[in-house]
């Protein structure tokens, strides 16, 4: 998952005319809103919501979609639905944001923090014999820029070892691996709506469930452990508590805005892909002659064009870059402290390793301006901007 970009939490800083990222409104945004209001129904689970339900289970191909509040509330119900207890180890990438670690250890597992891979950033699928114990229960995947993990890899040895698998896809909606849709390779796997994805309703998130296993009590966790959904299908004639659960619902305006968003889902695809595809073509003289990195999307991989990076040499060069495009009006941003690296990640680790290249990398990268409509001529001055630096 990501964190919200330097400076995004108080708004554009003064003296930023190009931000890191601006939400936009792409089609019937509004128009819904105003019509979840006039039905009278803006609570969870209205009619917007059941419409992203199907156009999301019909364009995945997965059996259910359930909407959330977040990325991190989806996470935390796959911690419930696979039981996890204290002393419980599911393995992590240190590459991550927080939520994919701190959903499980809301429960009581402990994570094992696993490295990346140097060239997609992804969990490295070779370390992961070495991290399995006897207390493993799942392993979490996440599809890091949108670029899908080695699922085939990752599958097979859980499948040797009884695990469950979970794919954090905040970054990957609509991206594929082999021809598979990312998120469709695990038992479960979830997916962000904030404010800084492709597709948007501000805050929100979704929970696929991809194994039937999980289909009824993801509901009754999703409804504050209640069997409220089997009642109003008529299956009982009352509900009441009978699990674990929490308010996992967005409102059906949130609903409502996510729908416009989707259902223009190929334009914003289009333009991100342009904007990707132009930053990688202009700048990759300019990495070459300065030695950094751009983005690594190997054969087999369709991204959906979700942010795009550069690796830069060192931290001084990186953080000379950012002040440097600050200076020119720009706002960049970095990411992630390894979670292996900090405060309670070593508190709460079952066991505490190195994790070398995401360490590395954490120091070195830097994300550019990249959203739906950022114009060509803002695109250009980030482009000419960058090409001006030398580190």
């Amino acid at each position: 998952m990501s964190a919200p970009p330097v400076g995004a939490a108080d708004g554009i800083p003064p003296g930023i005319d190009i931000p890191f990222n601006r939400p936009s409104l792409v089609g019937d945004e509004l128009r819904y809103m105003s019509e979840a209001i006039a039905a009278g129904r803006i609570s969870g689970d209205g009619d917007f919501s059941r419409r992203c339900h199907e156009l999301l289970e019909r364009e995945l191909g997965a059996p259910r979609v359930l909407l959330t509040t977040s990325c991190t509330h989806a996470l935390e119900m796959c911690s419930l639905l696979l039981d996890l207890a204290p002393g419980d180890e599911v393995i992590v990438p240190s590459f991550t944001f927080v939520s994919t670690a701190n959903a499980f250890a809301l429960r009581g597992a402990r994570p094992v923090f696993a490295d990346v891979r140097p060239d997609t950033l992804n969990l490295d699928e070779s370390l992961l014999p070495d991290l399995i114990g006897p207390r493993t229960r799942a392993i979490v995947a996440v599809h890091y820029a949108g670029v899908g993990c080695e699922m085939a890899a990752i599958l097979a040895l859980a499948g040797r070892h009884g695990l469950a698998v979970v794919e954090d896809n905040a970054h990957g909606l609509f991206g594929k691996h082999g021809g598979t849709k990312l998120g469709t390779f695990g038992g479960l796997a979830t997916l962000s709506f904030h404010e800084t994805k492709n597709v948007t309703c501000g805050e929100g998130g979704a929970l696929i469930v991809n194994d039937a296993r999980y289909l009824e009590r993801a509901e009754t966790v999703r409804q504050k452990g209640t069997n409220r959904s089997q009642f109003f299908r008529g299956m009982v004639d009352k509900y009441s508590w009978v699990d674990l659960g929490s308010s996992y619902l967005p409102s059906d305006m949130l609903a409502a805005f996510l729908l416009a968003q989707l259902e223009a889902r190929d334009r914003i695809q289009a333009a991100r892909r342009r904007l990707w595809q132009r930053y990688e073509q202009e700048l990759a003289s300019w990495a070459a002659a300065n030695g950094a990195r751009l983005p690594v999307v190997p054969p087999g991989c369709e991204q959906p064009f979700h942010l795009f990076y550069l690796l830069l040499p060192s931290l001084a060069a990186r953080q000379a870059l950012i002040a440097h495009l600050r200076g020119h009006g720009i706002l960049a941003a970095f990411h992630y402290v390894p979670l292996h690296l900090s405060a309670y990640g070593r508190q709460a680790a079952a066991r505490w390793r190195d994790c070398p290249v995401a360490a590395d990398v954490a120091d070195r990268l830097v994300r550019l301006p990249l959203f739906y409509d950022l114009s060509a001529a803002d695109q250009s001055r980030v482009i000419a901007a960058v090409q001006a630096f030398q580190p």
